[in-house]
């Protein structure tokens, strides 16, 4: 069974950084889409970056929310079994729950370009686990 645990959330005061983990287990995919996503209550869940990863091509493709770019980076260490989100430069509106989710196993071509497809656009259709998220104030 795939188990996702984010841990690294916390309050922190705008300009700062925090950096997010997301332990995976049970979690092998050859071809597969990571990624992190916010909620504030009242308001729509919205992603943050994703991570499409190839073992078979070694690629590699990281993809952001224009909100984030040039603060935020995603990475993934394979030898930890973990995604992380490096968040730098902290704004207010970064506060909000944030949740790790990964893509369900692929079993053709043709899931395969859909899971690329949909995680090189920050969507949510492809991705079948989830944590239970964790909370990260900005506040001064």
């Amino acid at each position: 069974q795939v188990h996702l645990v984010e841990s690294g959330g916390g309050s922190v005061q705008p300009g700062g950084s925090l950096r997010l983990a997301c332990a995976t287990s049970g979690y092998t995919y050859s071809r597969s889409c990571l990624g992190w996503f916010r909620q504030v209550p009242g308001k729509e869940r919205e992603g943050v970056a994703t991570i499409y990863t190839d073992v078979y091509t070694g690629a590699s493709r990281p993809t952001y929310a224009e909100s984030v770019k040039g603060r935020f980076t995603i990475s993934l260490d394979t030898a930890k079994n973990s995604v992380y989100l490096e968040m730098n430069s902290l704004k207010i509106e970064d506060s909000a729950t944030y949740y790790c989710a990964a893509s369900e196993r692929e079993k053709t071509a043709t899931e395969t370009l859909a899971i690329m497809t949909s995680c090189t656009g920050l969507g949510e259709s492809r991705l079948k686990h989830w944590g239970e998220g964790t909370l990260v104030t900005v506040s001064s």
